[in-house]
């Protein structure tokens, strides 16, 4: 199955709650978001200012790589 991506950065926190896991990967100047559900992997893409603040609301494990 393919990655979901999303735009909408609460309905990415909303969802954080039933996640395994939160991937973060950090390019040059975005920053990947990457979360794992039972039943899908959804993904965000984000600057590095922005991805600061949603990592401090996700309600998942943080995993950088």
């Amino acid at each position: 199955t393919v990655p979901s991506e999303i735009t909408d950065v609460d309905k990415f926190i909303s969802l954080s709650e039933h996640a395994r896991e939160c991937r973060v990967k950090r390019l040059e100047d975005i920053v990947k978001l990457k979360m794992r559900t039972p039943s899908r992997l959804y993904t965000i893409k984000l600057s590095a200012d922005q991805a600061a603040q949603v990592l401090k609301q996700l309600k998942c494990e943080i995993v950088e790589t």
